[in-house]
């Protein structure tokens, strides 16, 4: 077998990784595809910032919801160690950026446009590797996971938005030594 490469930019990477990773925690596909989005664009906003990209935003309070407390106060989620605000909509849960109800939609448009004819081999290699954890494990490595096999890109501003390769047959090595 092929060891195939995808050349890509990181952030689609992200996405898709965390909306694996959410699925596997057990979230519907729709609202871990809206997650996947949230996920990477605070990792942008953040990078953005550390770089001198975008200022800091002012920090506004949110205020926390337990799970399974009703409320029309956004609630928060943890994923990929950043903290997601979200909302109950008549469709779900669903994240939200910059006060905005992200569409699941949109999310898999973005996903089959970056990734193109990719998109399923892609999924079905995060996939395996998210399957090698056990959901409370997942939650500790998942980063750690994208960490290892991310596109290479270069330091600073020279890496913004540019593209590496995306390993294939490391995800599945992943999965492999995770299993073993």
């Amino acid at each position: 077998m092929t060891i195939k490469k995808v050349s890509i930019n990181r952030a689609p990477v992200l996405t898709l990784w965390a909306t694996v990773v959410a699925e596997r925690l057990g979230y519907d596909h729709d609202c871990a595809l809206t997650l996947g989005k949230a996920v990477a664009g605070l990792n942008a906003q953040s990078k953005g910032q550390r770089l001198g990209i975008f200022e800091r935003p002012k920090e506004r309070p949110i205020k926390v919801v337990r799970k399974g407390e009703k409320s029309k106060e956004k609630e928060l989620i943890m994923l990929l160690g950043r903290v997601i605000p979200a909302v109950q909509t008549k469709e779900g849960v669903r994240a939200m950026i910059k006060d905005e109800i992200v569409t699941p939609d949109s999310v898999a448009k973005y996903l089959a446009q970056k990734f193109g004819e990719d998109l399923g081999e892609v999924q079905e290699a995060m996939k395996l590797l998210a399957k090698a954890y056990k959901p409370d494990e997942l939650v500790n490595v998942a980063y750690k996971m994208y960490e290892k096999f991310r596109p290479n890109v270069p330091a600073g501003e020279k890496g913004w938005g540019a593209k590496g390769e995306l390993d294939l047959g490391l995800i599945r090595s992943l999965a492999k030594k995770s299993i073993d």
